[in-house]
Protein backbone atom coordinates (compact mmCIF):
# COMPACT_ATOMS: atom_id res chain seq x y z
CA UNK A 1 0.00 0.00 0.00
CA UNK A 2 1.36 3.40 -0.90
CA UNK A 3 1.94 5.97 1.81
CA UNK A 4 -0.86 8.08 0.31
CA UNK A 5 -3.36 5.21 0.45
CA UNK A 6 -2.25 4.24 3.95
CA UNK A 7 -2.71 7.82 5.14
CA UNK A 8 -6.13 7.93 3.51
CA UNK A 9 -7.08 4.74 5.33
CA UNK A 10 -6.02 6.22 8.65
CA UNK A 11 -8.00 9.36 7.91
CA UNK A 12 -11.06 7.24 7.16
CA UNK A 13 -10.63 5.38 10.43
CA UNK A 14 -10.06 8.66 12.28
CA UNK A 15 -13.38 9.89 11.01
CA UNK A 16 -15.12 7.35 13.23
CA UNK A 17 -12.65 7.50 16.09
CA UNK A 18 -14.52 10.06 18.16
CA UNK A 19 -17.68 7.96 18.08
CA UNK A 20 -16.00 4.57 18.56
CA UNK A 21 -16.41 2.39 21.62
CA UNK A 22 -15.62 4.21 24.82
CA UNK A 23 -14.59 7.55 23.31
CA UNK A 24 -16.00 9.69 26.09
CA UNK A 25 -14.65 12.77 27.84
CA UNK A 26 -12.66 11.95 30.96
CA UNK A 27 -12.18 14.78 33.43
CA UNK A 28 -9.91 12.94 35.86
CA UNK A 29 -7.54 10.02 35.25
CA UNK A 30 -5.98 8.90 38.53
CA UNK A 31 -2.68 7.02 38.52
CA UNK A 32 -2.64 3.99 40.85
CA UNK A 33 0.49 1.86 41.34
CA UNK A 34 0.16 -1.50 39.64
CA UNK A 35 1.31 -3.23 42.80
CA UNK A 36 -1.43 -1.47 44.79
CA UNK A 37 -4.58 -2.63 43.01
CA UNK A 38 -6.31 -2.65 46.38
CA UNK A 39 -6.38 1.13 46.14
CA UNK A 40 -8.85 1.07 43.23
CA UNK A 41 -11.90 1.40 45.53
CA UNK A 42 -10.35 4.62 46.88
CA UNK A 43 -10.02 5.94 43.34
CA UNK A 44 -13.66 5.17 42.63
CA UNK A 45 -14.76 6.66 45.95
CA UNK A 46 -12.88 9.86 45.08
CA UNK A 47 -15.00 10.16 41.94
CA UNK A 48 -12.30 9.51 39.34
CA UNK A 49 -13.66 9.10 35.85
CA UNK A 50 -10.79 6.71 35.15
CA UNK A 51 -7.97 4.95 36.98
CA UNK A 52 -4.61 4.17 35.39
CA UNK A 53 -2.94 1.11 36.90
CA UNK A 54 0.75 1.87 36.45
CA UNK A 55 3.13 -0.96 35.59
CA UNK A 56 5.95 1.39 34.60
CA UNK A 57 7.49 3.97 36.93
CA UNK A 58 5.37 3.10 39.98
CA UNK A 59 6.62 -0.49 40.18
CA UNK A 60 10.25 -1.54 40.86
CA UNK A 61 11.80 -3.95 38.38
CA UNK A 62 11.81 -6.75 40.92
CA UNK A 63 8.06 -6.45 41.39
CA UNK A 64 6.88 -6.07 37.80
CA UNK A 65 5.94 -9.70 37.17
CA UNK A 66 3.82 -9.90 40.31
CA UNK A 67 2.26 -6.50 39.57
CA UNK A 68 1.33 -7.59 36.05
CA UNK A 69 -0.51 -10.61 37.44
CA UNK A 70 -2.29 -8.43 40.01
CA UNK A 71 -3.31 -5.94 37.34
CA UNK A 72 -4.67 -8.72 35.12
CA UNK A 73 -6.81 -9.93 38.03
CA UNK A 74 -8.01 -6.36 38.66
CA UNK A 75 -9.05 -6.06 35.02
CA UNK A 76 -11.02 -9.30 35.28
CA UNK A 77 -12.72 -8.00 38.42
CA UNK A 78 -13.59 -4.76 36.63
CA UNK A 79 -15.19 -6.76 33.82
CA UNK A 80 -17.38 -8.55 36.34
CA UNK A 81 -18.27 -5.47 38.36
CA UNK A 82 -18.94 -3.15 35.40
CA UNK A 83 -18.67 -0.08 37.59
CA UNK A 84 -18.70 3.49 36.28
CA UNK A 85 -14.94 4.12 36.62
CA UNK A 86 -13.02 3.24 33.49
CA UNK A 87 -9.82 1.28 33.84
CA UNK A 88 -6.55 1.89 31.97
CA UNK A 89 -3.17 0.23 32.33
CA UNK A 90 0.11 2.00 31.72
CA UNK A 91 2.38 -0.70 30.39
CA UNK A 92 6.15 -0.49 30.12
CA UNK A 93 7.69 1.08 27.01
CA UNK A 94 8.08 -1.18 24.00
CA UNK A 95 11.62 -2.58 24.00
CA UNK A 96 12.70 -4.00 20.62
CA UNK A 97 15.63 -5.76 22.29
CA UNK A 98 13.39 -7.71 24.68
CA UNK A 99 11.82 -10.01 22.12
CA UNK A 100 8.15 -10.73 22.81
CA UNK A 101 8.24 -9.44 26.39
CA UNK A 102 6.42 -6.19 25.54
CA UNK A 103 3.77 -8.01 23.53
CA UNK A 104 3.31 -10.52 26.36
CA UNK A 105 2.70 -7.74 28.87
CA UNK A 106 0.17 -6.08 26.61
CA UNK A 107 -1.59 -9.38 25.99
CA UNK A 108 -1.76 -10.08 29.72
CA UNK A 109 -3.78 -6.93 30.46
CA UNK A 110 -5.70 -6.27 27.22
CA UNK A 111 -8.84 -8.22 28.06
CA UNK A 112 -12.50 -7.57 28.84
CA UNK A 113 -12.74 -5.04 31.64
CA UNK A 114 -9.95 -2.85 30.28
CA UNK A 115 -10.94 0.48 28.80
CA UNK A 116 -7.57 1.37 27.33
CA UNK A 117 -3.80 1.21 27.36
CA UNK A 118 -1.47 4.07 28.24
CA UNK A 119 1.73 3.70 26.21
CA UNK A 120 4.76 5.55 27.64
CA UNK A 121 7.82 6.96 25.85
CA UNK A 122 6.10 7.19 22.47
CA UNK A 123 8.54 8.67 19.96
CA UNK A 124 6.87 8.21 16.58
CA UNK A 125 3.83 7.02 14.69
CA UNK A 126 5.54 3.64 14.27
CA UNK A 127 5.15 3.01 18.02
CA UNK A 128 1.42 3.64 17.70
CA UNK A 129 1.00 1.43 14.65
CA UNK A 130 2.72 -1.45 16.44
CA UNK A 131 0.56 -1.03 19.54
CA UNK A 132 -2.54 -0.75 17.35
CA UNK A 133 -1.79 -4.07 15.64
CA UNK A 134 -1.12 -5.82 18.94
CA UNK A 135 -4.33 -4.46 20.46
CA UNK A 136 -6.28 -5.59 17.39
CA UNK A 137 -4.97 -9.13 17.96
CA UNK A 138 -6.03 -8.95 21.60
CA UNK A 139 -9.50 -7.80 20.59
CA UNK A 140 -9.88 -10.72 18.21
CA UNK A 141 -8.57 -13.13 20.83
CA UNK A 142 -11.27 -12.05 23.29
CA UNK A 143 -14.09 -11.58 20.75
CA UNK A 144 -14.17 -7.82 21.27
CA UNK A 145 -15.13 -5.34 18.54
CA UNK A 146 -12.43 -3.65 16.52
CA UNK A 147 -11.28 -0.48 18.25
CA UNK A 148 -12.61 -1.55 21.64
CA UNK A 149 -9.41 -0.56 23.46
CA UNK A 150 -8.44 3.11 23.65
CA UNK A 151 -4.76 3.93 23.17
CA UNK A 152 -3.31 6.89 25.08
CA UNK A 153 0.22 7.86 23.98
CA UNK A 154 2.46 9.58 26.52
CA UNK A 155 4.72 12.14 24.85
CA UNK A 156 7.76 12.16 27.12
CA UNK A 157 10.58 12.82 24.67
CA UNK A 158 11.42 15.83 22.54
CA UNK A 159 10.83 13.79 19.40
CA UNK A 160 7.50 12.50 20.62
CA UNK A 161 6.30 16.01 21.46
CA UNK A 162 7.52 17.26 18.10
CA UNK A 163 5.62 14.51 16.27
CA UNK A 164 2.37 14.77 18.22
CA UNK A 165 0.28 15.32 15.08
CA UNK A 166 1.65 12.24 13.28
CA UNK A 167 1.25 10.19 16.45
CA UNK A 168 -2.35 11.30 16.78
CA UNK A 169 -3.07 10.32 13.18
CA UNK A 170 -1.41 6.92 13.34
CA UNK A 171 -4.43 4.92 14.57
CA UNK A 172 -8.13 5.50 15.07
CA UNK A 173 -8.03 4.20 18.62
CA UNK A 174 -5.77 7.05 19.82
CA UNK A 175 -7.57 9.32 22.31
CA UNK A 176 -6.85 11.64 25.24
CA UNK A 177 -3.61 12.82 23.62
CA UNK A 178 -1.99 15.78 25.34
CA UNK A 179 1.09 17.16 27.07
CA UNK A 180 1.77 15.93 30.61
CA UNK A 181 4.28 18.23 32.27
CA UNK A 182 5.51 17.85 35.83
CA UNK A 183 8.46 19.04 37.90
CA UNK A 184 11.53 16.87 37.48
CA UNK A 185 9.85 14.38 35.17
CA UNK A 186 10.70 12.95 31.78
CA UNK A 187 9.38 15.94 29.84
CA UNK A 188 11.30 18.48 31.92
CA UNK A 189 14.47 16.46 31.43
CA UNK A 190 13.85 16.09 27.68
CA UNK A 191 13.06 19.76 27.03
CA UNK A 192 15.20 21.42 29.68
CA UNK A 193 12.68 23.91 31.07
CA UNK A 194 12.54 24.89 34.73
CA UNK A 195 9.13 24.05 36.12
CA UNK A 196 7.14 26.70 37.98
CA UNK A 197 3.72 26.58 39.66
CA UNK A 198 2.49 29.25 37.25
CA UNK A 199 3.14 26.98 34.28
CA UNK A 200 4.35 29.77 32.01
CA UNK A 201 7.35 27.74 30.84
CA UNK A 202 5.12 24.91 29.55
CA UNK A 203 2.09 26.87 28.34
CA UNK A 204 3.23 27.03 24.72
CA UNK A 205 4.22 23.35 24.77
CA UNK A 206 0.84 22.31 26.11
CA UNK A 207 -0.94 24.54 23.62
CA UNK A 208 0.99 23.21 20.65
CA UNK A 209 0.37 19.57 21.55
CA UNK A 210 -3.31 20.38 22.08
CA UNK A 211 -3.49 21.94 18.62
CA UNK A 212 -1.81 18.87 17.12
CA UNK A 213 -4.26 16.58 18.91
CA UNK A 214 -7.26 18.57 17.70
CA UNK A 215 -5.93 18.75 14.14
CA UNK A 216 -5.29 15.02 14.17
CA UNK A 217 -8.88 14.37 15.24
CA UNK A 218 -7.96 12.80 18.59
CA UNK A 219 -10.98 12.99 20.88
CA UNK A 220 -10.92 14.42 24.38
CA UNK A 221 -7.32 15.57 25.03
CA UNK A 222 -6.05 15.57 28.61
CA UNK A 223 -3.20 17.41 30.31
CA UNK A 224 -1.32 17.00 33.59
CA UNK A 225 0.34 16.68 36.07
CA UNK A 226 0.21 18.57 39.36
CA UNK A 227 2.76 17.04 41.72
CA UNK A 228 2.20 19.03 44.94
CA UNK A 229 -0.28 16.85 46.79
CA UNK A 230 -1.23 19.42 49.43
CA UNK A 231 -1.49 22.52 47.20
CA UNK A 232 -5.07 22.21 46.04
CA UNK A 233 -5.30 25.92 45.24
CA UNK A 234 -2.35 25.59 42.90
CA UNK A 235 -3.94 22.51 41.35
CA UNK A 236 -7.15 24.45 40.73
CA UNK A 237 -5.25 27.25 38.98
CA UNK A 238 -3.31 24.81 36.82
CA UNK A 239 -6.44 22.82 35.96
CA UNK A 240 -8.27 26.03 35.11
CA UNK A 241 -5.41 27.08 32.85
CA UNK A 242 -5.63 23.78 31.00
CA UNK A 243 -9.41 24.00 30.77
CA UNK A 244 -9.24 27.54 29.39
CA UNK A 245 -6.65 26.35 26.87
CA UNK A 246 -9.03 23.70 25.54
CA UNK A 247 -8.13 20.49 27.35
CA UNK A 248 -11.02 18.34 28.55
CA UNK A 249 -9.44 16.65 31.56
CA UNK A 250 -6.27 15.99 33.55
CA UNK A 251 -4.22 13.07 34.76
CA UNK A 252 -3.75 13.26 38.54
CA UNK A 253 -1.60 11.47 41.10
CA UNK A 254 -3.63 11.64 44.32
CA UNK A 255 -7.28 10.99 45.21
CA UNK A 256 -7.57 14.42 46.84
CA UNK A 257 -6.95 15.98 43.42
CA UNK A 258 -9.92 14.26 41.78
CA UNK A 259 -12.80 16.41 43.14
CA UNK A 260 -10.94 19.62 42.29
CA UNK A 261 -10.22 18.55 38.73
CA UNK A 262 -13.73 17.20 38.21
CA UNK A 263 -15.20 20.50 39.31
CA UNK A 264 -12.94 22.54 37.05
CA UNK A 265 -13.76 20.43 34.00
CA UNK A 266 -17.51 20.27 34.67
CA UNK A 267 -19.61 23.21 33.44
CA UNK A 268 -21.43 24.88 36.31
CA UNK A 269 -25.16 25.49 36.48
CA UNK A 270 -24.73 29.19 35.72
CA UNK A 271 -22.65 28.43 32.63
CA UNK A 272 -25.16 25.87 31.37
CA UNK A 273 -28.08 28.22 31.99
CA UNK A 274 -26.30 30.94 30.01
CA UNK A 275 -25.81 28.53 27.11
CA UNK A 276 -29.51 27.70 27.17
CA UNK A 277 -30.40 31.39 27.04
CA UNK A 278 -27.90 31.95 24.22
CA UNK A 279 -29.44 29.19 22.10
CA UNK A 280 -32.89 30.62 22.68
CA UNK A 281 -31.71 34.09 21.66
CA UNK A 282 -30.09 32.82 18.46
CA UNK A 283 -33.09 30.65 17.56
CA UNK A 284 -35.45 33.59 18.04
CA UNK A 285 -33.19 35.83 15.95
CA UNK A 286 -33.10 33.28 13.14
CA UNK A 287 -36.88 33.03 13.26
CA UNK A 288 -36.95 36.78 12.62
CA UNK A 289 -34.57 36.35 9.69
CA UNK A 290 -31.57 37.70 11.58
CA UNK A 291 -28.16 36.00 11.57
CA UNK A 292 -26.66 37.69 14.62
CA UNK A 293 -28.12 39.13 17.79
CA UNK A 294 -26.95 41.12 20.80
CA UNK A 295 -27.00 38.76 23.77
CA UNK A 296 -26.09 39.95 27.25
CA UNK A 297 -23.75 42.57 25.85
CA UNK A 298 -22.10 40.41 23.17
CA UNK A 299 -22.86 39.72 19.54
CA UNK A 300 -23.61 36.03 19.01
CA UNK A 301 -24.64 33.93 16.05
CA UNK A 302 -25.05 30.31 14.97
CA UNK A 303 -21.37 29.48 15.59
CA UNK A 304 -21.73 30.37 19.27
CA UNK A 305 -25.03 28.48 19.45
CA UNK A 306 -23.36 25.36 18.04
CA UNK A 307 -20.74 25.51 20.79
CA UNK A 308 -23.48 25.93 23.39
CA UNK A 309 -25.41 22.92 22.04
CA UNK A 310 -22.29 20.78 22.23
CA UNK A 311 -21.63 21.67 25.87
CA UNK A 312 -25.26 21.09 26.82
CA UNK A 313 -25.36 17.74 25.02
CA UNK A 314 -22.28 16.52 26.90
CA UNK A 315 -23.82 17.66 30.16
CA UNK A 316 -27.08 15.87 29.47
CA UNK A 317 -29.08 19.10 29.24
CA UNK A 318 -31.02 19.76 26.11
CA UNK A 319 -31.11 18.14 22.66
CA UNK A 320 -27.92 17.59 20.70
CA UNK A 321 -29.10 20.02 18.05
CA UNK A 322 -28.19 20.09 14.40
CA UNK A 323 -24.65 21.36 14.98
CA UNK A 324 -23.77 19.96 18.37
CA UNK A 325 -20.59 18.58 16.79
CA UNK A 326 -18.28 15.86 18.08
CA UNK A 327 -18.89 14.82 21.61
CA UNK A 328 -22.57 14.04 21.38
CA UNK A 329 -24.18 10.64 21.36
CA UNK A 330 -21.87 8.22 23.18
CA UNK A 331 -19.93 11.18 24.53
CA UNK A 332 -22.55 12.34 26.98
CA UNK A 333 -21.23 12.07 30.46
CA UNK A 334 -17.71 11.73 31.70
CA UNK A 335 -17.92 8.97 34.24
CA UNK A 336 -18.36 9.30 37.95
CA UNK A 337 -18.56 12.36 40.12
CA UNK A 338 -21.00 15.20 40.49
CA UNK A 339 -22.09 17.21 37.49
CA UNK A 340 -20.90 14.65 34.94
CA UNK A 341 -24.23 14.48 33.18
CA UNK A 342 -25.67 11.31 31.69
CA UNK A 343 -23.40 8.32 32.01
CA UNK A 344 -22.29 6.75 28.76
CA UNK A 345 -22.45 2.97 28.48
CA UNK A 346 -19.21 1.33 29.46
CA UNK A 347 -17.90 -0.96 26.73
Amino acid sequence: MSSEREAAGVRSERGRGSSGPGRVPLRSLLFVPGNRTGWLPKAEAAGADAAILDLEDAVPDTGKAAARDAVARAVDEAAAARGPMRLFVRINPFDPTAGWASADELRAVARPGLHGVVLPKVCSADDIRLADRLLSWCEREHGLPDGHFVLVPLLETARGLREAYAIGRAAARVAHLGALTAPGGDVERAIGYRWSPEGTETRELRARVLLDARAAGCPHPVAGLWADVADLAGLRRFAGQNRDMGYEGMAVIHPSHVPVVNEVFTPGDDELARYERLITAVDEAQARGEGAVLFEGRMVDEAMAATARRVLARSGRGPTGRDAGPGTGTDTGAGTGSGAGAEAPRP
